[in-house]
């Protein structure tokens, strides 16, 4: 019966450590006029997770605007990246795989996205990776663009006409996408990933689960741990830790004026290099909301 007692304990403890996962900050101090808030998301979590954030609907109701990392209501900006998506027509990626690694990608394409190289194969690697990514996170994670929660308040503040803005522009926006890695890097990775998917769903699986602890420093070294060999890897972390840089500086004047509801993917928030260690070195009181 004891036994029983500290299993029982164990599911308690389990779930409340979900339910009060420390994903939501409170960012004050450095003369701001209010505090703002900043909402960590997994876009691998249901929008439901949101419920189990205390506070986190208060919150966002002291706020006048949201900030994000792309504004996706952005219809012209949306269609400007699918054809930023496209190769130039010198290039052929026939010519960057032997015969066997072209037909291995192509069945790979066709199994999991339904169409093959006949007509992806003017989308560029990085494109083609992101959309096999999302079908094995659609399979193996149950992902789901529209109960995701990574979108949830952006979408809610478009229904109610608040302000969203994001924190890269259009043409960093394609960059990041398409062009943050060299070409022949792009060419290998997909091939990786279309290699050894069972690599992208386990490391997609730790983070979330990472994710719904609140531990998204954990999540930072996950990402920058030398045996990271998945599509999101070290060279990706030193590329958002720089750009941490840029957006505090871009997010200043919004802290300044405050009740800024800032929603951004974990990935970009742990850590010593994470944005909240960016945002308390630029002198900002950074303190989780439900602590």
């Amino acid at each position: 019966m004891r036994l029983f007692h500290v299993i029982l304990l164990g599911f308690a403890l389990s779930a409340c450590a979900i339910t009060h996962a420390q994903v939501l900050y409170r960012i004050s101090g450095n003369s701001a006029a209010a505090p703002s808030y900043i909402l960590a998301t997994n876009r691998n979590v249901e929008m439901t997770f949101i419920d189990t954030i205390p506070n986190a609907f208060k919150c966002y109701a002291q706020c006048n605007k949201v900030i994000t990392e792309f504004a996706m209501q952005d219809y012209e900006a949306i269609a400007a990246l699918r054809q930023a998506a496209l190769l130039p027509d010198s290039v052929q990626l026939r010519n960057f795989y032997s015969e066997e690694q072209y037909q291995e990608i192509d069945d790979a394409l066709r199994i999991n996205l339904g169409m093959g190289l006949d007509k992806l194969g003017r989308m560029k690697p990085s494109y083609l990776t992101e959309m096999f990514r999302n079908e094995l996170m659609k399979k193996w994670l149950n992902y789901n663009e529209d109960r995701s929660m990574e979108t949830f308040f952006e979408k809610v503040a478009s229904q109610s006409d608040i302000p969203i803005y994001g924190l890269d522009d259009i043409g960093e926006t394609m960059y990041m996408l398409f062009d943050r890695e060299p070409f022949h890097w792009q060419c290998d990775e997909l091939l990786k990933v279309v290699q050894y998917p069972d690599k992208e769903v386990r490391q997609e699986r730790t983070l979330r689960q990472m994710y719904l602890y609140g531990r998204l420093t954990d999540m930072a070294y996950q990402i920058k741990a030398p045996d990271n060999g998945t599509s999101i890897s070290f060279s990706d972390y030193k590329v958002y830790s720089q750009r941490n840089k840029v957006w505090v500086k871009r997010l200043n004047p919004y802290l300044k004026e405050g009740k800024a509801f800032i929603t951004l993917n974990a990935i970009y928030l742990g850590g010593e290099e994470g944005l909240l260690a960016q945002l308390k070195a630029a002198g900002y009181r950074v303190r989780a909301v439900n602590r």
